[in-house]
Order: C-alpha cells, then sequence, then structure tokens
C-alpha cells in the first residue's frame, strides 16, 4: 500500500505525545502562557463534539510551499474521523479503520489501550505540562484573527523538530505552526469549528458497503 497522504498531518498530532519529564537545569515554563495553555484544555474538555475544516502547508526553509492539504475532522469523545482528498481515517475508541482511495484498501488496527496512540483529541488537551517548555510571546495576527502566539521548545531535544508556534483565540487553537531542525514548517489551521453539532456514532465506523469492491486488510 502507499504511503499514507496523512502522514505530514499526524505529524503534527504526534509531536506532542510522549512521556518525557522536565530534566533539571532546562528551566522553567511561562504562567502566564500555561494559564492560556489550560483554558484551552478546559475549554475542549467541555465539546461533546467538534466537526472542523483544516488545512496544513508544508514550506521548505526559504519560504516556498511544497504542498498543501485540506480537509475535515470529527471528534466525539475518543471516537475521531479524518478525512482529506483521497484518504479517510475513522475510529470508534477501539478500532481504526485507514483508507486509500487510489488502491480502494481498507487497513484495520486494534487499538492498544496501554499505547501512547495518536489522536486528534490530545492536540488540544494538556499536552503540553511534560513535553515542552512554553512562554507566551504577546499578540499577533494570524488568519485574519488577533491571536496570542505562545512558543513552545520541546524537551527532547532528538525530536526533528525545535519550535512549535501556538496561535490561541478565546481559548481556541487556531493555528499551529511547526519548525523542523531541516527548515521545514509545516502549518496547520483550524477553520468553521463546530461544537454543537449532533454527530451520530456511525460517522466513526468504516462502513465496506459504501466503498463496492474495497479490499479489507484486517490486522486486528
Amino acid at each position: 500500500m502507499k504511503k499514507p497522504i496523512l502522514t505530514s498531518f499526524l505529524i503534527l498530532f504526534s509531536i506532542f505525545i510522549s512521556f518525557a519529564q522536565v530534566p533539571k537545569g532546562m528551566g522553567k515554563s511561562d504562567a502566564d502562557a500555561k494559564k492560556i495553555l489550560d483554558a484551552v484544555s478546559t475549554k475542549f474538555k467541555t465539546y461533546k463534539s467538534v466537526v472542523a475544516a483544516f488545512s496544513l502547508k508544508i514550506e521548505n526553509g526559504n519560504g516556498k510551499t511544497m504542498g498543501t492539504k485540506t480537509g475535515t475532522v470529527f471528534m466525539k469523545g475518543t471516537k475521531y474521523r479524518v478525512s482529506v482528498a483521497g484518504q479517510e481515517i475513522f475510529s470508534d475508541g477501539s478500532n481504526i479503520w485507514t483508507y486509500e482511495k487510489s488502491s480502494n484498501e481498507v487497513t484495520i488496527n486494534k487499538i492498544d489501550p496501554t499505547a501512547n496512540t495518536l489522536t486528534p483529541q490530545k492536540l488540544f488537551t494538556n499536552f503540553y505540562d511534560k513535553d515542552f517548555l512554553y512562554k507566551l510571546n504577546g499578540t499577533v495576527k494570524e488568519a485574519g484573527k488577533v491571536a496570542q502566539e505562545i512558543e513552545l521548545t520541546p524537551i527532547d531535544k532528538s525530536k526533528p523538530f525545535h519550535k512549535v508556534l501556538l496561535y490561541i483565540d478565546k481559548s481556541n487553537i487556531v493555528s499551529t505552526k511547526v519548525f523542523e531542525k531541516n527548515g521545514n514548517r509545516y502549518t496547520y489551521s483550524m477553520s468553521n469549528m463546530k461544537t454543537g453539532t449532533v454527530v451520530g456514532d456511525d460517522t466513526f465506523i468504516f462502513d465496506a458497503k459504501k466503498y463496492p469492491g474495497v479490499e479489507v486488510v484486517d490486522l486486528r
């Protein structure tokens, strides 16, 4: 199967997931930044469901755009669904279906409850306390909105990136920029976020009947 086109999208989630402890001598984080990040996490946990459009832009060190992707993400509790052109990922909290349109193939994996599994939800909850030092840079204009810019520096220096910028407006993350050590930059932006939409549980389950002739690779 071809390399999933959501790889770059999921990188933006995976960078926030580890169990590193802050080593002595690493310094302290900014209390003002923590208040803002805590507010984001607290607010997100009150949402029963989230439906939002997203975009991902990839740039090289010279600022040249190397690619863009747009799509939709659905979240409800531990369930999620990510859709972009050519590929979809479904998760009902127990299983993950990865569907690739070009090959009309879906791969099914069981979620290991003891593993540190990637989920879009983790981008919005308290990912920052153990993995980063963070500081508030101030107010900036981002994606046409006035937002607070928070800079995160990874504690684990073996990470492929050296800096992450979060742009937060009214306790919502509107944009995330990841700066890799090789110069590449990934910008992930959310828009049209709806938190009052009724989302049925069947949204998060792959229905083979809707994909005639699909090849199923069940790895559970």
